[in-house]
């Protein structure tokens, strides 16, 4: 009796010890799956994990490191986990399959420092009503195509303004610093767009001050930086990268404010209505303020000004500068695009926008700069939401997730003498820079490409094609291609260390 009755109790406590076996073992089953699923990576040091394999040049060491570990590679930055994505296929994955999961920004630690991510259209996550207001703003008022046509008189102005101080350079026969005279034209750009205004002067320091801190800005949000690895390090800023991003954008937003207010100003004592044709973009910005239903505060007008002056100048002028280092580098590839330059334009005068279609080794010489030379190398950083699978790799909640576009550009499972600079490799071909080829995405893809991206493939070949059709280019004091140093200085964008330097040799009359 005494053993039929505590049969029951058996039973229950064999049926326990089953169910505990069975949870145990799968949860052992699940956690052999996640640590074999886990992306390779190298060696971790105690306390600093990988910092010491990042290198001045962190595209470059994680392409490097790639090689060896696979294209979804893991990294243990001190604190912060990190993968780092190689090749079109994890892009892919990144950018497309997983954009939303994936859509989220790692936020530095100079972000921080002036609340930039608080307000900026490129570090707000997308789910933010405030991310979707500001990315309409930008959109509807600036990279539409009704506002880029808009917009095609003023860039061929300063096109002409460019040439006009080429040709002056040609005539003492001096050598121009292409880096400067590209940013002040694409800053010119940029600012007539924003304010109605010229900010830059070929003859200026003025403009080398806008350029050191559009360039300040970008270097302390991208450069490798302890704070961002160990948090207990934060109130530090032992490499001053924090003190620099508030520097340069109060200066920045000084500038800003004063446009702002004296458009107010002049808005108030205005008896008539303003021209459509005459409006710019702080005017739309004036009436999101101060209409009857705000839908913009200050705070969010001067960071998106940041965002917009940074990004427009500072990207467009090094892929300029980086195109023209390129093709001085091979005399060949620069004769073949002049030689189709001077057969379309013939003795035009000028290069307009709508002959750019007409040029298709001219845009194989752009597409072929932004293989090599992608403007932001790594993008901007992401996050996971959730944890998610790369290729069959585990990636946890809250990891960073950088695209190396850079090592992608130059895979050589993707591309032939990945680091030759050969456009003829794309002609014939529709690979594009639009987001739809994930070989080829310098501007990024998915819900957080680049919103200025329509404006950017207007200006690069543009300018391209104008400093091509008029002048012939050689280096300074008798050096020849082979001397002209390629060197990186790393930040959120990619610039050339020591500025490329070229004299032009007039061709034609400048009209």
């Amino acid at each position: 009796m005494d053993i039929i009755s505590g049969q029951p109790l058996f039973l229950l406590l064999c049926f326990i010890l089953s169910c505990f076996l069975i949870f145990t073992t799968a949860k052992s089953r699940r956690s052999r799956h996640q640590v074999s699923a886990s992306p390779p990576g190298p060696p971790r040091l105690p306390i600093i994990g990988n910092i010491h394999l990042v290198g001045k040049n962190p595209h470059r060491s994680f392409a490097d490191l790639s090689k060896t570990y696979g294209p979804v590679m893991s990294l243990k930055l001190g604190c912060l986990n990190s993968v780092v994505i190689a090749s079109r296929d994890a892009a892919r994955e990144v950018l497309r399959t997983h954009d939303q999961i994936l859509s989220g920004r790692y936020l530095n630690e100079a972000l921080r420092s002036n609340n930039h991510h608080d307000f900026s259209v490129a570090w707000l996550h997308p789910s933010s009503p405030r991310w979707r207001m500001l990315r309409k703003v930008s959109v509807s008022q600036l990279f539409s195509p009704q506002r880029i046509e808009a917009t095609k008189t003023l860039r061929m102005k300063k096109m002409q303004e460019l040439v006009n101080f080429m040709s002056e350079s040609s005539e003492r026969e001096e050598a121009v610093d292409i880096s400067r005279a590209s940013f002040v034209t694409t800053l010119n750009i940029i600012s007539n767009i924003l304010f109605s205004v010229n900010l830059g002067s070929y003859d200026s320091k003025n403009s080398s001050v806008f350029q050191n801190l559009v360039t300040g800005v970008m270097d302390s949000i991208g450069n490798p930086d302890l704070a961002n690895f160990f948090p207990f390090m934060r109130f530090l800023d032992l490499q001053g990268n924090c003190k620099k991003m508030t520097d340069c954008s109060e200066k920045l937003f000084q500038v800003f404010r004063e446009f702002y207010n004296a458009r107010i100003v002049e808005n108030s004592s205005r008896t008539n209505e303003k021209d459509v044709s005459s409006r710019d973009f702080v005017d739309a910005l004036v009436d999101l303020h101060q209409g009857d239903e705000s839908e913009l505060n200050i705070n969010e007008i001067e960071h998106l000004l940041l965002d917009l002056f940074a990004a427009g100048t500072d990207t467009n002028a090094s892929t300029v500068e980086w195109a023209m280092a390129e093709l001085l580098r091979t005399p060949k590839t620069m004769t073949k695009a002049q030689d189709e330059i001077n057969r379309v334009i013939g003795q035009n005068g000028a290069v307009q926008e709508s002959d750019i279609s007409e040029l298709p080794y001219l845009q194989a010489v752009v597409k072929e700069t932004f293989r090599l030379h992608p403007a932001a190398p790594l993008l901007l950083p992401r996050k996971a939401e959730t944890d998610v699978e790369i290729l069959g790799f585990l990636v946890p909640k809250n990891t960073q997730v950088l695209v190396n576009v850079w090592a992608i550009g130059r895979d050589p499972n993707e591309w032939e003498n990945p680091n030759r600079f050969e456009p003829e490799r794309f002609l014939g071909k529709e690979i594009d820079v639009k987001g739809k080829d994930y070989e080829l995405t310098p501007f990024g893809a998915g819900r957080r490409i680049c919103p200025g991206m329509p404006l950017a493939v207007k200006i690069v070949p543009l300018m391209l094609a104008s400093l091509l059709y008029s002048f012939d280019w050689k280096l300074p004091n008798g050096a020849v291609s082979e001397d002209l140093d390629m060197d990186e200085t790393f930040g959120l964008t990619l610039h050339k260390t020591n500025p490329l330097h070229a004299v032009p040799i007039k061709k034609r009359a400048i009209n």
